[in-house]
C-alpha cells in the first residue's frame, strides 16, 4: 500500500481529533515517518510490526501471559536477541533515530522510537504497556496483577530496578535528584509522539534549519491539535520564515484558548507584527 502526503495527513488529522487511547501509536508513527518518504511504502513495515508481536507472543509460555517476569523476558528477548534492536550510541543525534521506517531499517534509534515499537509489541499480547517519560531516558512500563515492571529499551530491555532509576536520574539532572512519582508515572500516547517528533525538530533547530523546526511543529499539531504549547511555538516558527498567513491562524487559535496572561500578552503582540506585514 502507498499513501500520498495528503491521504497521510488526514489520517493523522484523525488521530489527533479522538482520543489519546484511540491512537494507534506504532501505526501514527510509521505515518509520520512516510510523509519523509516520496513512495509512501508503508506495507513492509506494518508487516514488521506484526512480525514481531507474533514473536513476542511466541516467545511466552501458554499460561503465563499475565506474568510480568515472562512478559519482560520475553519483550526484551524478542526486541533485542531476536530482532537485535539497539540503542544508537554513535550516531545518537542523527534524525534517522526518531524516523520509525529508518529504526526499523537500521535496527537502531533513540529511546523513544525504541520503546514505540516495545509499547506496540506488548499491546498486540492485551499486555498494559506504556511509556514513561523519564528525565531525559524514555523508558516503557510494564504492568499485571498489581505488578509492575520498568524497561530499558535503549539498552537492550533490561529491567531497571529503583537504584537503576536513582543512579539514572542523578547522571541526567545532579547528585541531588531524587526519584518523585512522577518519574514512574505513564505518559500518553499522543505525548509520547509529540516527544518522538520533538527530537527532529531540535535537532533541526540546532542545525538552523527553521524550515524542518516549523514542519515538525505541524506535524505535532496534526496529533496534538489543541495543544498551546505548540500552536504558539507554530505562531513564533512562521512568523520567522514570513509564512504570514500560518503565524496568523495559529497565533489566533492559541489566544482564542489560552489563559495564560503573560504567554498571551506576548503572543498578542506577535499578532500585531505579523498583521501589520500583511497589510
Amino acid at each position: 500500500m502507498t499513501a500520498s502526503r495528503e491521504e497521510i495527513e488526514r489520517a493523522l488529522s484523525a488521530m489527533g481529533e479522538g482520543e489519546d487511547a484511540g491512537i494507534d501509536l506504532a501505526g501514527a508513527a510509521l505515518l509520520f515517518a512516510a510523509l519523509d518518504r516520496g513512495d509512501g511504502a508503508l506495507d513492509p513495515y506494518r508487516a514488521h510490526l506484526a512480525e514481531i508481536a507474533r514473536d513476542v507472543g511466541a516467545a511466552v509460555p501458554p499460561g503465563a501471559a499475565r506474568n510480568i517476569a515472562r512478559q519482560a523476558r520475553a519483550l526484551a528477548g524478542v526486541m533485542s536477541d531476536t530482532h537485535r534492536y539497539v540503542g544508537d550510541t554513535l550516531t545518537y543525534d542523527d534524525p534517522q533515530n526518531a524516523n520509525l521506517m529508518r529504526v526499523i531499517d537500521r535496527r537502531k534509534g533513540l529511546p523513544v522510537a525504541l520503546a514505540i515499537l516495545y509499547i506496540h509489541a506488548a499491546r498486540a499480547q492485551g499486555w498494559e504497556a506504556t511509556g514513561i517519560d523519564f528525565p531525559g531516558h524514555f523508558m516503557i512500563r510494564l504492568e499485571s496483577r498489581g505488578a509492575r515492571a520498568i524497561l530499558d529499551p535503549f539498552n537492550g530491555g533490561v529491567e531497571r530496578e529503583v537504584a537503576d532509576l536513582r543512579a539514572l536520574l542523578k547522571q541526567m539532572a545532579g547528585l541531588d535528584a531524587e526519584l518523585r512519582p512522577e518519574h514512574y508515572a505513564p505518559i500518553g500516547n499522543r505525548d509520547t509522539l509529540v516527544r518522538l517528533l520533538n527530537n527532529i525538530k531540535l535537532r533541526a533547530q540546532s542545525a538552523g534549519d527553521g524550515r524542518r523546526a516549523a514542519e515538525m511543529v505541524d506535524r505535532m499539531l496534526l496529533i496534538a491539535p489543541d495543544a498551546l504549547s505548540l500552536l504558539r511555538e507554530a505562531g513564533v516558527c512562521h512568523a520567522r520564515l514570513g509564512n504570514l498567513r500560518r503565524a496568523t491562524a495559529a497565533l489566533e487559535k492559541y489566544l482564542a484558548r489560552s489563559a495564560d496572561g503573560a504567554g498571551k500578552r506576548d503572543a498578542e503582540s506577535l499578532l500585531q507584527q505579523v498583521r501589520s506585514r500583511l497589510n
